[in-house]
């Protein structure tokens, strides 16, 4: 009885596991995969959810596993952009850093995590990765197109004064970031020289930088819970009570894919 009771109350405690894909760096000869710990804590201390962190230089051969143990999907940014290949362009800035491990496990990543229904949340490179795998594309020189703001951060700044409020959003009135924000208009960082250029089909725009770049998108005819931006609220988010309602809500939404009961909370 006592251990029904322990089984139980372990069950109980569960907290829903949510998969992180990983990125290639090199470190003095050696080549390491690699997760930045300002992505790990607010999915821990927010969100309630127990990463699980993936590398991406082995290849998909395991995807489906990793899967089978998922409650939800994290993508988040990294120092390295989208091959252009996969979306049909030449490289415009090849002095930019490139993760082709990480390109080709997280694309058939987010086809296959749709595809299970699981709640995804995606921050700036995910947020691209996500367009570029249900076939949109990128502004790969955001910077340098007519009409756009530059909203790469100054690399010589202080670590605090780049991930300083940079911009407002203005956030789609009666959507349900609206909602759950409790506000149409909020300020963010700007920490990316890439953009969205063209959504692809099924995804919508939730939210626009004040230049009319697409901010946040989901896709309520696609997924129940799919939602990206290309913010980064992941700094210090518990400081932020922006940071803090979005963790929250995509934490709640793999709660309730954990519990298997019929969740909708993008619509």
């Amino acid at each position: 009885m006592s251990n029904n009771n322990s089984a139980k109350s372990s069950s109980a405690k569960r907290k829903p596991v949510v998969l992180m894909s990983m990125g290639a760096q090199e470190r003095k000869g050696h080549d390491y995969q690699v997760m930045t710990h300002k992505y790990i804590v607010p999915l821990v201390e927010i969100a309630g959810c127990v990463p699980v962190l993936v590398p991406t230089c082995c290849g998909t051969d395991d995807l489906e596993q990793y899967l089978d143990m998922a409650d939800g999907v994290y993508l988040t940014g990294a120092g390295s952009n989208i091959d252009p290949a996969l979306y049909g362009q030449e490289n415009l800035t090849p002095e930019k850093a490139q993760d082709r491990d990480r390109d080709l496990f997280d694309l058939p990543l987010i086809k296959a995590a749709i595809a299970r229904g699981l709640p995804i949340f995606a921050i700036c490179r995910g947020m691209q990765e996500i367009n570029v795998a249900l076939g949109g594309d990128i502004y790969q020189k955001l910077y340098a197109e007519p009409g756009f703001n530059d909203h790469r951060e100054n690399t010589d700044d202080p670590v605090d004064v780049q991930y300083a409020e940079a911009h407002k959003v203005r956030i789609h009135p009666g959507s349900w970031l609206a909602k759950v924000l409790g506000s149409e208009e909020v300020g963010v960082n700007s920490l990316h020289g890439q953009g969205v250029k063209t959504l692809a089909k099924g995804l919508e725009p939730l939210a626009y930088a004040e230049d009319g770049l697409v901010e946040a998108y989901h896709a309520p005819s696609l997924s129940p819970f799919l939602f990206a931006v290309q913010w980064h609220p992941e700094w210090r988010a518990a400081q932020n009570p922006v940071s803090v309602k979005i963790f929250e809500a995509f934490g709640e939404a793999c709660r309730q894919r954990q519990a298997g009961v019929s969740f909708d909370l993008v619509s």
